[in-house]
């Protein structure tokens, strides 16, 4: 990995570390961070020649998120919906298999995490954002490595 792809994957690692802290803590996701992540990492994509697999990606995680928050919106925020184009976008420039093992690990991600606040006595609620982030972190790194 050279120095340009080493300082986007600590951008895009910081980006991701930052939306999951303030989703734990205010369960919400700043527009701001999720729409201008996408677009950065789409635009990067671009530059890297995988512009429209990367727009691919964005586009059917955020059009499957959509259609969960449309069926149960108390289930899927918004948020999720738009964190969704850009683990979509990241993901989906790294291949098919790379977004569906993404999309697949943070539902399993946040099931587990549900169960185990349940098991602990704290509610069977849990925010969505860190496991999209932490599933498409790390199907995307061993993607790369």
């Amino acid at each position: 990995m050279g120095v340009v792809e080493g300082l986007a994957a600590l951008a895009v690692v910081t980006w991701a570390a930052v939306l999951s802290a303030i989703d734990v803590r205010e369960r919400r996701l700043p527009n701001v961070l999720t729409l201008s992540g996408a677009a950065v990492i789409i635009a990067a994509a671009a530059l890297w020649g995988r512009g429209l697999s990367a727009l691919l990606g964005a586009a059917a995680l955020g059009g499957l998120y959509l259609v969960i928050h449309l069926i149960a919106p108390a289930g899927m925020g918004a948020g999720d919906v738009k964190l969704a184009l850009g683990v979509g976008a990241l993901t989906g420039a790294l291949g098919a298999s790379v977004w569906s093992l993404a999309a697949l690990g943070a539902p399993m991600l946040t099931a587990f995490a549900g169960g185990v606040a349940v098991m602990r006595g704290r509610g069977g609620t849990v925010p969505h954002g860190p496991s999209m982030c932490l599933a498409s972190l790390l199907v995307a790194a061993l993607a790369v490595l």
